[in-house]
């Protein structure tokens, strides 16, 4: 009786203890994970662990960013030249089906369509008579970058603490319980690699292997984990491919994985070698000392950003059960862990120094992923970093930015022998051998505009920081993008307009039966802002003035954007858009977001055809596509339909469920997982609440109803303005603190009256020249089309004179 009632309180003082901890910032759980979708994300930037918590057997399945299958290659070609001008024939003759069936003979690739990115294998630990577990809890905490796994067998608390530390550079994981002598358990690795060998190195255990031979591409990048165990109290035993401890006070777990991966085109790392000093290294240390350098490194990258939407009682409940519930219940508190999640996962996959995140960030545990988790430039690898300088984390934009000159290295080639061209391209797709050729199908892949999207980011992180160095340095892979395709647009023989072709509207097919064809709208668009970026550029840095006037010339024979019959804005040069298409790609709304070119402002033809085009394609779709939808919805100006864009992604996606969504994990679905979507609706979140294209700072400029208090700190505007605070009540702003990082005027439109020392009502365009404004062609409209009036509330503008390095309050009235 004594012991039943000993138990008892213990089991009471758990559950207390669980409900009294704060899980504001923590995805937590009250059951193991059954699949990989439920599995917990850690992330140095080049290791990722998987976390799934299970009490008898943990697993830990584990990447490093440069497996991938191949090596070095490139796949353009040389038949693609003389058969592109064939293509270009068919395409203006109408005939798109033979146009699409001679790009695939002749234009896609000959060789490979890109490699796989692949997992390193699993860390399995096993602990003997842990199937009985009760009070069973896990989380991971977003404010640590940890993860925690908690359980009671036989009156004994158990407790895992697992990351990967940025500092020390290693996976971690620390096993300790409330009595002494408590943790037996064995730990062993495996890989699905066919050649992997695991064997004992002294007192470590090792995996070896070499990534996949995929496409005739042989696999070239040789890999190594090892892990070295220490222990308090207890027996340890080396051997047989485990590590064995019995009746230990406390057990870690040090591992480290190394590659001969250098750069895209060079694999001589001495990777064992790097393998053991990183492990041996970071022995030296204890837990406590690598986990506290972890969370202070992480920490000054995560703390940049606060946000509060208000919290209610649904957040108590686990995470899984949120997500499920989200449409049906008041929760705000989810939304901001969902936002303040995605920008954990990219300090996590992301950081300067390495690869860029991919389809996947760097989780991923086969060796031939969906999509080979490459990095798809018509959308979804751009999508990853629109939170990247906005939600104030520029430093993990560096790989992507980095990925951006490699290309346009790798690009030159593609552009010389595949098209006769100068400067450089980049089709849909790429990898980390960074090919530039077309891949897969011509339904898919003869697109040739990915640098122009690239290269808006070079653009965009000028815009932000200010930086004319760092313009300076990306002025020349923005310029021979721009070189391609002065060489390669080709006159339409209806208008006389200068267009790409051969191109699509990626990846929807036209009335035609094809996605083949020339003068899209999206890449319009992509052309215009390349062009636009290159001549700013050219005027702030004084230089290249000769080249300025070519691209203004060419600029002015773009296409237009044209609004259809139906009052749609176009998808393609001519009127093929189909009202009851509910395709996830809605390329031609790149000119909303997130591009300034279509405004409520300036363009409101534009903008009312836009609106209609993006009704027409309806809001559930797959994950990413609602992330993207979000941006738009807030672009609009429509908070309260963002919301319900919000509320769609939010819906939690099962394997017995169908459609994009969230799966518990808070993984974006598309189905299946892909990481784009967290970062889209991340930017979304924040466009919600502030957004700098339009010529001003525009303060809850989407502002849903059910938000109608909060805060958010730390979000980054263009021009160097940094969001220090805002609030908000009653849907009005009630106070805003910016610091100007350099200097010049700042212009602010908000939905209710500012006062502030200095503030001034806003006339004319803005003199900051970080907000100047396109300058878009009229539209030209269908006959048949209907437009709608654009309403706008009422807003205030002022402006405020500001010095570099001082900070600004201004009060709502």
């Amino acid at each position: 009786m004594r012991r039943t009632t000993s138990l008892i309180f213990v089991f009471l003082v758990t559950i207390l203890t669980l409900h009294a901890q704060d899980t504001s910032w923590k995805l937590w759980y009250d059951k193991p994970a059954s699949n990989w979708n439920e599995a917990l994300p850690l992330g140095n930037g080049r290791l990722g662990a998987m976390v799934f918590g299970a009490p008898a057997m943990e697993r830990l399945q584990l990447n490093e960013e440069t497996i991938w299958a191949g090596s070095p290659n490139s796949n353009a070609h040389t038949k693609a030249k003389e058969a592109i001008p064939y293509v270009q024939q068919l395409i203006f003759e109408g005939d798109y089906q033979a146009a699409q069936e001679l790009a695939d003979e002749r234009i896609m690739s000959q060789t490979n369509d890109g490699m796989p990115y692949e997992t390193f294998g699993n860390v399995y630990i096993s602990f003997p008579g842990h199937q009985g577990y009760e009070d069973y809890y896990r989380d991971l905490n977003l404010e640590e970058a940890t993860s925690t796994v908690s359980y009671s067998v036989d009156g004994v608390q158990y407790k895992r603490e697992v990351l990967s530390a940025f500092e020390d550079d290693v996976i971690m994981v620390r096993l300790t319980a409330d009595r002494p002598g408590s943790i037996t358990c064995n730990v062993q690795m495996t890989s699905p690699h066919d050649n992997a060998d695991v064997r004992i190195r002294e007192d470590q255990l090792t995996l070896s292997g070499v990534s996949q031979t995929h496409d005739h591409q042989r696999g070239g990048v040789k890999f190594q984990g090892r892990i070295k165990a220490k222990n308090k109290g207890g027996e340890m035993v080396t051997k047989d491919g485990l590590i064995s401890v019995a009746g230990a006070d406390e057990v870690t777990l040090y591992i480290s994985i190394a590659t001969n991966f250098k750069n895209y085109k060079d694999l001589s790392v001495e990777y064992e070698k790097k393998a053991a000093e990183i492990l041996n290294a970071s022995f030296q240390k204890d837990f406590d000392a690598i986990k506290s350098a972890h969370i202070a490194y992480y920490q000054q990258f995560y703390d940049r950003v606060a946000i509060d939407l208000g919290s209610t009682e649904a957040a108590e409940k686990p995470t899984d059960q949120r997500i499920q519930q989200f449409a049906e219940v008041n929760d705000p508190q989810l939304a901001a862990l969902y936002f303040q999640f995605a920008r954990y996962l990219l300090i996590s996959c992301s950081q300067p120094g390495g690869q860029p995140s991919n389809l996947q960030g760097i989780w991923n545990d086969m060796l031939f992923p969906p999509w080979e988790s490459k990095y798809t430039v018509n959308i979804n690898a751009e999508m990853n970093y629109w939170p990247a300088e906005l939600t104030n984390l520029s430093e993990m934009h560096e790989p992507f930015l980095q990925m951006v000159r490699e290309v346009s290295e790798t690009g030159r080639e593609t552009a010389k022998m595949m098209y006769g061209a100068r400067g450089w391209v980049l089709h849909h797709n790429t990898d980390i051998w960074r090919i530039t050729g077309p891949i897969d199908y011509a339904a898919s892949g003869m697109w040739p505009s990915g640098g122009a999207w690239l290269t808006q980011h070079l653009w965009e992180r000028y815009l932000y920081s200010g930086d004319e160095d760092f313009l300076k340095e990306a002025y020349p892979i923005m310029k021979g993008a721009a070189q391609f395709f002065l060489d390669v647009l080709i006159e339409e023989p209806e208008h006389g307009w200068l267009v790409v072709s051969p191109s699509s509207s990626p990846e929807n097919s036209h009335v035609h039966g094809a996605t083949i064809a020339a003068g899209v709208t999206m890449d319009n668009q992509l052309m215009f802002d390349l062009f636009s970026n290159l001549i700013r550029s050219s005027e702030i840095l004084g230089q290249d003035e000769a080249f300025a006037d070519t691209l203004k010339a060419t600029r002015k024979r773009l296409a237009p954007m044209q609004v259809g019959q139906y009052g749609q804005l176009q998808e393609w040069m001519h009127d093929w858009d189909d009202p009851a298409d509910k395709h996830r790609h809605v390329s031609h709304l790149y000119g909303v977001f997130p591009s300034n070119q279509i405004s409520p402002f300036r363009t409101p033809e534009l903008f009312d055809a836009a609106r209609t085009s993006l009704m027409f394609r309806g809001d559930p779709s797959t994950g990413w596509s609602m992330g993207w939808k979000v941006n738009l919805w807030a672009r609009f100006l429509d908070g309260d339909h963002a919301y319900k864009l919000l509320q769609n992604q939010l819906s939690l996606v099962t394997p017995s469920t169908r459609g994009g969504g969230t799966y518990a994990n808070m993984f974006d679905a598309h189905p299946p997982f892909q990481i784009d979507g967290n970062f889209g609706c991340a930017a979304g979140i924040a466009e919600m609440l502030m957004q700098s294209q339009e010529g001003a700072i525009h303060l809850l400029p989407a502002l849903p109803n059910v938000w109608d208090k909060g805060s958010i700190e730390g979000l980054r505007a263009r021009g160097g303005f940094e969001i220090v605070g805002l609030t908000w009540k009653d849907n009005k702003v009630d106070k805003v603190v910016i610091k100007s990082t350099l200097g010049g005027n700042l212009r602010l439109r908000a939905g209710n009256k500012l006062k502030a020392k200095g503030l001034e009502e806003a006339s004319g365009n803005n003199p900051n020249h970080f907000f100047d404004l396109p300058e878009v062609k009229q539209p030209l409209v269908s006959e048949q089309a209907t437009l709608n009036p654009v309403t706008l509330q009422e807003y205030y503008e002022y402006d405020l004179d500001t010095e570099a390095g001082e900070v600004y309050e201004i009060s709502g009235r």
